[in-house]
């Protein structure tokens, strides 16, 4: 496995980002345009295989923001505890999710100092994971 930074660390989940995604957002459209070119003899069938597309791809995207957003509160909870063993205090409540989430990458080292920086510039997750010396990997993000 190459060494994570800051121009490789998006991660793709092959199942989802390149099958079950598209292949949800093509059958819903192409669904939708046999609806709409339906004869009143088939009316009721390629409505409901419209329905059924959009069920399945309502169904996707909330499975995948949900482990998002249980993955989120979770860095959350580790970067602060991770702050607290370094300084002894909590992460400054000003910090926002998305930058906490980018901290994540700094080593023990930086994270005190660019957790006050992140604060006193108002720094956008991308600016903070730029900033980065010594990154340090997850491997684990869904």
């Amino acid at each position: 496995m190459t060494e994570q930074n800051f121009s490789n660390h998006k991660r793709i989940h092959p199942l989802y980002h390149y099958i079950i995604a598209p292949l949800s957002l093509g059958g819903c459209i192409l669904s939708g345009i046999n609806l709409a070119k339906a004869t009143p003899a088939n009316h009721y069938n390629a409505a409901l295989i419209f329905v059924a597309f959009i069920i399945l791809l309502c169904i996707g995207s909330i499975t995948r923001v949900y482990a998002l957003k249980v993955q989120d509160r979770a860095i959350r909870s580790e970067e602060n505890f991770r702050h607290f063993i370094l300084t002894g205090k909590p992460l400054d409540n000003r910090l926002r999710l998305g930058q906490i989430i980018a901290l994540r990458f700094a080593s023990d080292e930086e994270l005190p100092g660019l957790a006050q920086k992140a604060i006193a510039e108002n720094m956008r997750s991308a600016d903070i994971k730029r900033s980065i010396k010594s990154w340090r990997a997850d491997n684990k993000r869904i």
